[in-house]
């Protein structure tokens, strides 16, 4: 098993319930299902916005989400963040002042589970970012697959949730989960933000559907590679293509699809000699 900086708890009683119900062969059954609670984000004194959270890493959430929309910048100084656990409320304060009234009132509902959320301007960076050129080998990414697949998680576990994996090379190093795969990925921003980690030579692997929403954040985050074992949608593809980021996705096995950024794809592996996925994981994951 690979050494991970942060994985999934799936014994975390913190984030899971057990609820009793019946079956197809109406037998009592009991069964494990993600908790899902809301988490508000305050910015200075001004309210940003409400999330439905499985409730871990809730400073990692809320300084990833702020940079993902532009309102932390890379050279601001963050004199505090405090955590309200009764209350579900993180409050990150800058030394710089903050008014983002016009931004919020701009916000988009996306597509994202749990209500994902999107504001007006966050595409004024993304017109205008260069991603690094870096290189994915496919032996990595069916290392990456299988390494991941392998690794205890609610996803399994429970079902109903969404990880999002960063990745060098064939090693996964960070392994958020959350009911929408937009906060998985906000965790990851702010834990690496927090922790000094580059996005140089990273990779993103979701087990979530390759969106506009993932595109734009991938490309927030720098990173220029992003992989998924779920699909795509048209718009995700249209500006994977427009921001010339790799856009790999039902990677499941041997088999994926590459959309887009193909330039970046080393083939050295003969897909022949690639174990399929257990059907034991598929209906783990089919959950």
């Amino acid at each position: 098993m690979k050494t991970y900086l942060i994985q999934p708890e799936p014994t975390n009683p913190m984030l899971t319930e057990r609820v009793q119900g019946i079956d197809q062969d109406n037998t009592n059954i009991d069964t494990l299902v993600p908790v899902e609670r809301p988490f508000t984000l305050f910015l200075n004194s001004q309210e940003i916005v409400t999330v439905m959270t499985i409730g871990d890493f809730p400073e990692d959430l809320a300084l990833g989400f702020l940079l993902n929309q532009n309102m932390l910048i890379r050279d601001d100084i963050i004199t505090g963040i405090e955590y309200e656990p009764d209350v579900d409320v993180v409050i990150v304060r800058t030394k710089r002042k903050t008014n983002y009234e016009e931004k919020i009132a701009k916000k988009t509902r996306t597509s994202g589970c749990a209500q994902g959320t999107a504001f007006g301007d966050v595409m004024e960076s993304f017109e205008t970012a260069i991603l690094p050129e870096t290189t994915i080998k496919t032996s990595w990414l069916y290392s990456l697959s299988k390494s991941i697949n392998g690794t205890p998680s609610l996803y399994l576990s429970a079902g109903a949730i969404h990880g999002c994996v960063l990745c060098q090379c064939d090693e996964p190093l960070i392994y958020m989960e959350d009911v929408g795969r937009h906060n998985a990925v906000d965790k990851i921003a702010g834990y690496m933000y927090r922790n000094g980690i580059n996005s140089e030579n990273k990779i993103l692997y979701t087990t979530g559907r390759l969106t506009s929403e993932m595109v734009i954040k991938a490309v927030q985050m720098q990173i220029s590679i992003l992989v998924s074992r779920s699909g795509f949608t048209a718009w995700g593809v249209e500006l994977a293509r427009q921001a010339n980021l790799t856009l790999i996705g039902r990677a499941k096995g041997k088999r994926f699809i590459a959309l887009s950024g193909i330039h970046r794809i080393e083939y050295d592996s003969n897909p022949e000699e690639v174990a399929e996925e257990s059907e034991r994981y598929q209906r783990k994951a089919g959950r």
